[in-house]
């Protein structure tokens, strides 16, 4: 059968994607590092880039509101606003430096974060029902150019400023969020409010379907949650430890630059084909393995320190989180109605991005205090619940899975 063509809408969005991850990665790459030349204390080193989760976290249930009261393009474009203001911060507080303020401007940007990463769910509003894996692929692949983007201008920013190596790359971020503000400024993705006739928008802003604990009770939810949640939690954690791992190490930036421009692209280059992977193996096989590869990646990490060892331990934990956040994203489209999606994915969200701020933050903590290896054996529980959680669903007859959606 011939598939249909994505909307134009789609392929905005992954670029929007694109520039969002960008300056993500490039802060993965640089955060700690700045964190650790701002801060008195050195076990507080990961906490800007905690403090983008959080920002991130507290974020993902109101972003989800406004959203589903005024329009994603409205929530999209409040949220770039909101970006610019926090990589400015961030900039002027690296110049000047003050840790808190860049935590501040690392916040913000979390905030941005909040809202963007709604894009993956508004492809799937613009596509028909047998295009959603692709539509959430294709929006996920536009971090592919993150991975060279955001650390190779980590590097070009460092000349930009005398004695402030990493404020420079902090002004592309800038320019990043400016061009997803005239992207989002420009884009049609059509609201629920004008889609309808007036009398079929009064039916559906009465209809706010069952109740939320009626939708988390779903065996498919709870898988849903728990692999979105422990998959990008186990890749949060042990991506934002790697780079003191490697600095303790004594590996040189640019080595670390570039086994987190691998781990990026391992994260989104999959995307071009996770969602033809999950149509013809099926969706839990293909979150199954993400599951192994995240195992795989804790197994190389214990095996040594060498660069080889960082980067490719790195590339099949961004391949794992992967197939275990576009899976559960696609696994949890199918647990709601429409007038249900505003709360159930503002719940997997704020569920999600509460726990990856945790990791994130006791990842600095653990790699300070006790080393690498007790922070790769840390990841196993997180990855033994995504495995138990996966083989008891599979046990589960798919009529009875997706029983209560209907």
């Amino acid at each position: 059968m011939k598939k249909s063509s994505l909307p134009v809408a789609v392929y905005l969005l992954s670029i929007s994607q694109a520039l969002m991850m960008s300056s993500t990665s490039l802060m993965i790459t640089v955060s700690a590092l700045v964190g650790s030349s701002l801060a008195q204390d050195k076990s507080l080193s990961t906490l800007p880039l905690s403090l983008q989760f959080l920002g991130l976290m507290l974020t993902s249930i109101p972003a989800s509101m406004i959203m589903g009261r005024w329009g994603r393009r409205s929530g999209f474009i409040l949220g770039a606003l909101i970006g610019l203001g926090g990589a400015t911060i961030a900039v002027l507080s690296i110049l000047n430096h003050h840790f808190w303020g860049f935590a501040l401007g690392a916040f913000l940007v979390g905030v941005f974060n909040g809202f963007g990463n709604y894009y993956r769910f508004a492809a799937v509003d613009v596509s028909d029902e047998a295009n959603k894996p692709r539509a959430i692929s294709y929006v996920m692949a536009g971090g592919v150019i993150a991975a060279f983007v955001g650390p190779n201008l980590a590097n070009y920013g460092r000349s930009l400023f005398s004695g402030d190596p990493f404020a420079g790359g902090f002004l592309y971020v800038i320019g990043f969020y400016l061009l997803v503000l005239v992207i989002m400024l420009v884009i049609k993705i059509p609201d629920a409010t004008s889609t309808n006739s007036p009398q079929t928008r009064e039916s559906e802003a009465n209809a706010t379907g069952r109740p939320l604990a009626v939708i988390a009770r779903q065996p498919a939810f709870i898988v849903a949650v728990i692999c979105g949640m422990l998959g990008y939690a186990v890749m949060s954690y042990l991506m934002t430890a790697t780079p003191l791992a490697m600095k303790h190490h004594t590996h040189v930036f640019d080595d670390t630059a570039f086994v987190i421009q691998w781990h990026v692209l391992a994260m989104f280059a999959p995307s071009f084909i996770t969602g033809n992977l999950i149509q013809r193996f099926g969706l839990l096989n293909i979150m199954l393995l993400g599951a192994l590869l995240a195992l795989l990646c804790v197994i190389i990490n214990l095996m040594g320190h060498s660069v080889w060892h960082f980067w490719t331990a790195l590339l099949a934990l961004g391949v794992s989180w992967n197939f275990l956040f576009i899976g559960a994203t696609t696994l949890l489209t199918e647990t709601y109605r429409p007038e249900e999606k505003a709360k159930a994915q503002a719940l997997n969200d704020f569920s999600v991005f509460t726990l990856v701020m945790l990791a994130s933050l006791s990842a600095g903590y653990f790699q300070h205090k006790y080393g690498w290896k007790i922070v790769n054996l840390g990841a196993l529980p997180l990855i033994g619940v995504i495995l138990a959680s996966l083989i008891w669903l599979i046990s589960i007859a798919p009529k009875k899975r997706l029983a209560d959606r209907a």
